[in-house]
């Protein structure tokens, strides 16, 4: 009987529960308010909901710059909603809610039949979002005209700018674009942003990628990407669209005189700097249905219209980097490796990330080619893909000075004047394959591939000058150069969850492979202090292959429900090889068959890793941070067989702490800070010691003695927006230091010196007026830099005002004649962005960056610099009469403190008058002019930890051009998404 009572008393107590759980249980009602007409999201619509029992109990939200609305905390019941907005009838609609929450979708308002008369509203669209660490901005607060492309509608937005077309936020280099979440082509920003019209976007997002183990993980590895993505309209998801374009022109008058008194060009003897007709034909077209996504560019101009990625300028970046431009080791800059994902094999020690999307200096016809193809293969696969195709043809006319920091009997003086031509062809590919196998398994698979051909030409003059400002020396060469290189790369990542929450293991296997074969002349007549005239006629033939296997497994395991540990094992494997044979002319014979071993090296080198450590991560709500140490052991060998035998055998221990704290203090406001250690080993040219004459004036070698630097990098993000006001501050702050940092060791001797060469062939002669450069480890070197922005409306013009401003500070070791010397080099940057907002038949920005920096030295302190720098660009935009349309871009550029004639002032305007007709003004037919006063220059200053440079390079300057541009607009209904993941490109 007393087991009976138990019994029902637990059945009791038990209902009682389960009631009281269902009871508290509760759910929400999401959905999206879009203008029939377009639909596009209605903002502030006012939403009630009360239960349909009791209409006196209600709740309510409003919807936000999207048009989406979220109604919270509703306990299982029938709910009546309502909707109002001025201009719309009010809606009302039932709804169930039983045991999920329930997602209304997409649902449209009707139109009042009755206006407002005598009555104006107005308000004020959401510009700006912080959430988490993504900053969203909308791009209806942001009105362009109707031809313009991505890139001029986000540049008007907060800390997004276009520096020499590499697009910057908040003076990071953007590195990928994303359009709905998917890559678009590869990693080119410049083909997204100049190829996809500003109409079809609805709000641009703006964050650093996480690889795709770390997405996974929820672990920040530190390999991320400044990224923006592009989410596209719903109503313009699904149809064709873009422009097809031709235009021809002529050079005005007057156009090829000297390049330093700032009135001519100074084309010198290229094909396309001389030719008199200008000409530009290209277009694009998008064939966007849903996920389906193919886009086709292509391009054919000889005004400087370039479209390049880093991998394309490979071929120009091996060419040149025998050129004798520049000193043993690395300039200092962005550092990668070590520490984070493994880096890809490679023997060219060539920094082509110098140049990502960045133009050619000089003029440069072009030929490109296009496909970008992304889709979901059923409910499973997605797959994104691009090939790109470009040919250039470059002509760079540059005059150049430079100063070197020593102290003894003087500064040396380098001048040099130049005529290059270069003839680059690239083939590039891209894939990406995610297959999700199930819920718990999926595969991402991304190979890429690129095969480029470069051949290159330089004429030189060169004139050292050491104290007195006398000549002591001169080269006069050509040298000539043909290389055809590729690089390989695959990742296999697999991704499994495990049946409890938190608990995953993810393996990513990576192989690259990388090789470049060519060969080389060299034709020069040099003439040295005290010295007899030499002449150097000789060939080169040069080959460098690479590989690097890695991998990267991951195991994370929960500890509690806000808190998970990692663990990982990270082992790489690189090996290159590198081989140059250089041959004087034999005068009996006139072959070139005499091998001279100074300027020829075999060289084979490895690098092993192992790197292991564990992570805690610990997130909720308002707080995500993680701390790690891993452990790594890495093997540097290298062996030279020629011209005499020399083995490298060195092996590093490494801890490398890690840090991430990302803080959300309201939905608008967040703090991130990242610290992290890297390790990067020397390249195979920085330890192949092998002497580059190609300017005699300036020889350079490698150093088989060089070891790994070790790296402290620290950044901190902060972004608040005020949704209300349209008020938005972002801020960033990045510094590193480095240990055994690989810099430039400069030998200039005041008279002929003889250096032993190691053993290894004839002694190096140095002669007076040149110098000999090569890499060494040096500690001191650390740089801080600053970016901060702010913007807000100015209602009374209609228009997005932004100001920005930095600073920077490095300062870099260097050793000259056995002497080290710290140049430091401090910054203060500044300016603002006014961009309007009035309509799409009035627009205009006006923009001004300022930048004033001063560079001192420890050994020479005569050598001590400042300068001034501004730049000032007004771009206005003015559709009148319906059809006609005015543009207009004026921009100023001075520079004050730079050496005698460098100092400049000069104003470029270029304006131009169009008509539109046909259906839906889809033909332009525009007149242009460029340059008009005929004043435009291209000067620039390089500070090194050895020497400041000042360089003029020839410019397109007047010309006259008739463009016709027809424009493709086609838009349908939108097809239901399969697996959309537009708004879901990252996790939060």
């Amino acid at each position: 009987m007393m087991m009976i009572k138990t019994f029902r008393l637990t059945l009791t107590a038990l209902a009682i529960l389960i009631a009281h759980i269902a009871q508290g249980q509760t759910y929400t009602i999401t959905g999206r308010i879009v203008d029939e007409s377009d639909t596009s999201g209605l903002v502030g619509v006012n939403l009630f909901v009360s239960p349909t029992t009791d209409t006196a109990q209600k709740t309510g939200t409003a919807t936000d710059e999207n048009g989406s609305f979220t109604l919270e905390n509703l306990a299982p019941g029938s709910y009546t909603i309502k909707a109002t907005y001025i201009g719309f009838q009010p809606y009302e609609r039932q709804v169930s809610v039983v045991d999920q929450n329930v997602n209304l979708g997409d649902f449209s308002l009707n139109v009042s039949a009755t206006t407002l008369k005598n009555v104006v509203v107005t308000g004020q669209q959401i510009s700006a979002q912080q959430k988490g660490d993504t900053s969203q901005f909308n791009a209806n607060a942001f009105k362009v005209n109707p031809d313009a492309n991505a890139e001029d509608l986000v540049t008007k937005m907060p800390g997004i700018s276009n520096d020499g077309n590499t697009l910057k936020v908040n003076g990071e280099d953007v590195k990928q674009i994303l359009v709905d979440g998917k890559p678009f082509f590869g990693d080119d920003p410049a083909a997204a942003m100049k190829n996809l019209p500003a109409e079809v976007i609805d709000r641009i997002q703006v964050f650093d990628r996480l690889s795709d183990q770390s997405q996974f993980s929820g672990f920040d590895d530190g390999n991320t990407s400044k990224t923006i993505n592009i989410v596209t309209k719903p109503g313009r998801n699904n149809g064709q669209f873009g422009k097809i374009y031709g235009g021809v022109g002529l050079d005005a008058a007057g156009n090829n005189t000297n390049l330093l008194n700032g009135t001519g060009n100074g084309s010198g003897t290229g094909n396309i700097a001389n030719s008199n007709t200008r000409y530009n034909a290209g277009g694009n077209v998008n064939f966007f249905k849903g996920n389906r996504r193919v886009s086709i560019i292509g391009l054919s101009n000889n005004i400087n219209q370039q479209n390049f990625n880093s991998e394309d300028l490979l071929g120009v970046v091996g060419a040149s980097s025998g050129q004798g431009r520049g000193g043993g080791g690395p300039r200092g800059g962005g550092r990668s490796g070590g520490g984070g994902r493994p880096q890809g094999g490679g023997g060219g020690g060539s920094d082509a990330g110098n140049f990502l999307v960045g133009q050619q200096a000089g003029i440069t016809q072009t030929h490109a080619l296009g496909l970008n193809y992304s889709d979901n293969w059923g409910k499973k696969v997605e797959v994104t893909g691009s090939y790109f195709f470009n040919n250039t043809t470059n002509n760079n006319n540059t005059v150049l000075r430079r100063e070197y920091f020593n102290q003894e009997n003087g500064n040396l003086i380098y001048n040099e004047n130049s005529l290059t031509t270069t003839t680059n062809q690239n083939h590039r590919f891209n894939l990406r394959l995610e297959y999700t196998i199930d819920s718990f398994n999926s595969l991402i698979l991304t190979p890429r591939a690129s095969l480029q051909n470069n051949d290159f030409k330089r004429d030189l003059t060169g004139i050292g000058m050491l104290g007195n400002n006398s000549i002591d020396s001169r080269t006069l060469n050509t040298n000539t150069s043909n290389n055809i290189g590729y690089n390989l790369s695959n990742d296999l990542l697999y991704r499994h969850r495990f049946g409890k929450k938190g608990r995953s293991l993810s393996v990513n296997l990576g192989a690259r492979a990388n090789g470049r074969n060519g060969d080389g002349t060299l034709y020069s007549l040099n003439e040295y202090y005290l010295s007899d005239t030499t002449l150097l006629d000789q060939q080169y033939d040069l080959q460098s292959d690479g590989y690097t296997l890695s991998s990267n497994i991951t195991y994370t395991e929960p500890i509690t429900e806000k808190s998970q540990l990692m663990a990982t094992y990270t082992p790489s494997y690189t090996s290159n090889s590198s081989n140059k044979e250089t041959y004087d002319k034999d005068p009996t014979d006139n072959q070139y068959d005499i091998l001279n071993p100074t300027l020829s090296n075999t060289f084979d080198n490895t690098y092993t890793t192992h790197r292991g450590g564990l992570s805690y991560r610990y997130n909720d709500k308002k707080l995500n941070t993680s701390i790690g140490l891993n452990g790594q052991y890495a093997l540097l060998e290298g062996e030279r067989t020629y011209p005499r035998p020399y083995d490298i055998n060195r092996s590093f221990q490494n801890l490398l702490p890690q840090a991430m704290l990302n803080y959300k203090f309201t939905n608008t406001k967040n703090l991130r800070l990242m610290y992290r250690t890297n390790t990067n080993p020397p390249s195979i040219t920085q330890l192949q010691d092998v002497v580059d004459n190609t300017n005699p004036l300036i020889l350079k070698t490698g150093n088989p003695n060089l070891q790994q630097d070790y790296s402290h990098t620290l950044t901190a993000r902060y972004g608040a927006t005020n949704t209300n006001s349209g008020h938005n501050f972002f801020a960033f702050v990045f510094g590193n230091v480095v240990n055994n940092y690989i810099a430039n060791a400069t030998f200039i001797p005041t008279g002929d010196t003889s250096i032993p060469n190691g053993g290894v062939g004839n002694d190096v002669i140095v002669n007076r007026g040149s110098q000999l450069n090569m890499p060494v480890n040096l500690d001191g070197y650390y740089t801080v830099r600053s970016f901060l922005t702010y913007g807000f409306p100015v209602k009374a013009i209609k228009s997005n005002l932004n100001f920005n401003a930095g600073v920077t500070y490095s300062h870099a070791p260097s050793q000259i004649n056995d002497r080290i010397n710290y140049s430091n080099n401090r910054g203060i940057n500044g300016g603002f962005t006014l961009g309007s907002n009035i309509s799409e038949n009035v627009d205009f920005t006006l923009n001004y960056n300022g930048n004033y920096t001063t560079v001192s030295n420890t050994l020479q302190t005569s050598a001590n610099n400042s300068y001034y720098s501004q730049n000032t660009r007004f771009k206005f935009n003015w559709i009148f009469l319906k059809n006609f349309v005015f543009n207009t871009d004026v921009t100023h550029t001075m520079y004050t403190g730079l050496t005698q004639d460098f100092n400049q002032s000069f104003l470029l305007w270029n304006a131009s008058l169009g008509y539109k007709f046909l259906k839906n003004r889809a033909l332009d037919v525009r007149l242009t002019a460029f340059d008009i006063l005929n004043q435009n220059r291209a000067i620039s200053r390089e500070i090194t930890d050895i020497y400041l440079e000042d360089t003029y390079t020839n410019v397109l300057q007047r010309y006259l051009m008739l463009n016709v541009t027809y424009t493709l607009r086609s838009f349908g209904t939108p097809p239901a998404p399969r697996n959309s993941n537009r708004d879901n490109v990252r996790p939060q």
